[in-house]
């Protein structure tokens, strides 16, 4: 059974202030009466609709100064999100729009619904995305997301530090030959040469006078 209610407060899915809809009788009498968020439709509470319509205007000009004063400052930002990946650098899961509603709370402490983020589909690689906030039915925005490793992967600088100190290591019991260790060498054969007589040279023996022979 249904009934029609005039709403007193904004209630997202059903209306705003002033509006009159209907809901189930039930839904009425447990919840929306004793909550004060809806009248019955009355004559006499029909005269509260210009007063109810006033308070709509100013809660939503106040909605709307608030959300492009945000859409400023939020397209500055820049949202980290920090996810676990494998070894080839690929994500475990997907970023959703919960986890940025979460991480701009934490990070920049602002309160944000997660249905006004808005994912064509989840974020399933690493790096900078442009995500689309719709904060108003007037106003949008854009923010920066960046997909972070917990565990990053070696950088190649890194890795190519470590190939050069690999080849170090390979080449530390062997001293390459310079110029100037040839010529050492060749100075030390060069006296060692000079030192060494040469054996195949024999000292000439003097001959004795004839006369000394004969006698």
């Amino acid at each position: 059974m249904k009934t029609e209610v005039i709403l007193t407060h904004n209630i997202v899915g059903l209306g705003g202030e002033s509006d009159q809809v209907r809901v189930a009788a039930g839904y009425a009498r447990n919840y929306l009466y004793p909550q004060g968020l809806a009248i019955p439709v009355t004559g006499a509470n029909k005269r509260r609709l210009e007063a109810l319509r006033q308070r709509r205007g100013e809660r939503e000009a106040h909605e709307l100064n608030t959300m492009t004063e945000l859409a400023k400052s939020i397209s500055k930002l820049i949202c980290v999100v920090t996810v676990k990946t494998g070894e080839d650098g690929k994500m475990f899961g997907t970023v959703t729009s919960g986890m940025i509603a979460d991480q701009l709370k934490t990070q920049f402490d602002i309160a944000l619904d997660k249905r006004k983020i808005h994912l064509e589909q989840p974020i399933r690689t690493l790096g900078e995305h442009e995500v689309e906030l719709r904060l108003h039915a007037d106003v949008n925005s854009k923010l920066k997301v960046r997909v972070e490793s917990s565990t990053p992967l070696p950088t190649p600088a890194a890795e190519a530090g470590e190939g050069k100190e690999s080849q170090r290591t390979e080449k530390r019991g062997r001293r390459p030959e310079t110029a100037a260790t040839t010529g050492d060498k060749a100075a030390a054969g060069d006296r060692k040469g000079a030192a060494r007589p040469d054996r195949g040279a024999r000292p000439q023996r003097s001959s004795k006078p004839e006369g000394a022979a004969k006698a």
